[in-house]
């Protein structure tokens, strides 16, 4: 999830539709100006109890704000005078719900200086918090504590989340509390490519899921998925999640997804950095200025930017396309989700091939493939075919792209070599959540302290 921006009580009022479709549509940008921004979740632990960290303490998620802060200069960001945040470099660390933290990376030109400042990062707050005894675990679900277990985070956004949750959906808060995950956010030059982009991205998201497929544990036991994460958010709120079949309607593009997210209920209204309860409310009420959580109140962009950060689906539309589909993982792996879709997405023809593995499927096929990447991962089945088989033809697609793109690092590598892990999980047949499950019962015996050794940064 994103950490609202600070309002500055400049934002002009929306006076029409059309201001809505515009701001989509100010993302487009010339490919030269393409850039790459990473987003990973991490969970925190103590490696004493092996529980998830609170808020407070000597050694809580404000201590650790705190103390990175000073280890990175960067500034701190606070919600009612307390940190939630920190912001530096183009980047910024969020808190989600439960604790977990987030790194909101730079727009970065190549893969290679994602993993440099993946790398700072997990430097720094290794730095910060080996002395605290605590650590940081990369997985798709906490694999073995409880919801009631889980810290709560004092931000206003995540409490009226806490409250509308469930009474749309019976998983929203794990969702919130016990999920991490890696996403990728990518440039479009128009609309057109846009729509291409989204089109190919959304229907192969499930591929991507079947792939970084890491969350096989839940509470100490197989979860009976790949991907637990990936369950869930097919029972979160089904206003605001999925894969949005109009996506691939004649006819899609900025102005359908405005129209999309005017019906998406609200969650909350800011004014003066505070939030207004508007849980399941009409923006397009707001719009009128006949919001009942703030009558007279009308539309400002900035209401309309924070909005769109209210949706959820596989693929999300902000000025830029965000692929939402993977599980959170090791090292590698943050690395390997932006070279993979960097490499389909970036390049006409991979985009172009990449569209053509997935074209004929219908929405009845996506949907049934989102289910069933989740539980079965690579042994799913799409069209008569089996998602490795899919995965393999989609990898090969994507380095191709990188190839093309020809970006090379220090080591005088192209982008390629962040794919290799990849091609690993998609030759063995075996997601890491069902080899983690498989591991943690066999080899580890169920010792939650080795399993975490093993799965910490």
């Amino acid at each position: 999830m994103t950490t609202a921006n600070e309002q500055t009580g400049q934002s002009p009022r929306v006076e029409s539709l059309d201001q809505l479709t515009a701001h989509l549509a100010s993302g487009c940008k010339p490919e030269a100006d393409w850039r790459i921004g990473t987003e990973h979740e991490k969970f925190v632990f103590c490696r004493t109890s092996l529980k998830p960290v609170p808020y407070e303490g000597e050694t809580g998620i404000r201590a650790i704000l705190e103390k990175l802060g000073e280890e990175t200069n960067w500034s701190i960001i606070q919600e009612n005078g307390l940190p939630i945040g920190l912001k530096g470099e183009g980047a910024s660390v969020s808190l989600e719900p439960g604790g977990q933290f987030e790194l909101s990376g730079a727009p970065l030109e190549n893969i290679h200086q994602t993993c440099s400042e993946v790398h700072r990062h997990l430097d720094a707050v290794k730095k910060v918090c080996d002395p605290m005894g605590v650590a940081f675990l990369g997985m798709g679900f906490a694999p073995t504590w409880t919801r009631a277990e889980t810290p709560q985070m004092p931000k206003a956004r995540y409490k009226i989340m806490r409250e509308y949750m469930p009474k749309v959906g019976g998983l929203g808060l794990d969702m919130m509390h016990r999920t991490c995950t890696v996403q990728v956010n990518l440039d479009f030059a128009s609309e057109a490519d846009m729509v291409k982009k989204f089109r190919a991205s959304l229907a192969l998201q499930p591929i991507a899921t079947a792939l970084f497929a890491n969350s096989g544990l839940k509470e100490g036991k197989p979860s009976g998925y790949a991907s637990y994460r990936a369950h869930i958010w097919t029972d979160t709120d089904p206003d605001r999640t999925g894969l949005l079949s109009f996506v691939f309607e004649d006819g899609f593009g900025f102005e359908r997804y405005r129209d999309y997210m005017l019906d998406v209920p609200m969650y909350f209204l800011r004014r003066n950095n505070k939030f207004i309860d508007a849980a399941g409310q009409s923006f397009r009420d707001l719009l009128k200025g006949e919001l009942p959580a703030a009558p007279g109140e009308v539309a400002t962009m900035e209401d309309w930017e924070d909005h769109l950060s209210t949706a959820f689906p596989e693929v999300r539309l902000k000025t830029f396309l965000e692929m939402r589909g993977a599980d959170s993982g090791p090292w590698a792996r943050i690395c390997a989700l932006p070279a993979f879709w960097v490499g389909l997405l970036y390049n006409g023809t991979a985009l172009d091939a990449a569209w053509d593995v997935a074209k004929d499927w219908t929405t009845e096929m996506r949907e049934q493939l989102r289910d069933d990447a989740a539980r079965f991962g690579l042994k799913a089945k799409i069209g008569g075919r089996t998602v490795q088989d899919v995965a393999l033809e989609v990898l090969e697609i994507s380095r191709e792209g990188l190839r093309k793109r020809a970006r090379m690092g220090n080591l005088k590598e192209d982008e390629t070599t962040y794919l290799d892990t990849l091609f690993d999980i998609a030759k063995s047949g075996v997601t890491m959540g069902e080899y983690t499950a498989q591991r943690f019962l066999g080899a580890l015996e169920g010792d939650a302290k080795k399993l975490f050794e093993e799965c910490k940064y």
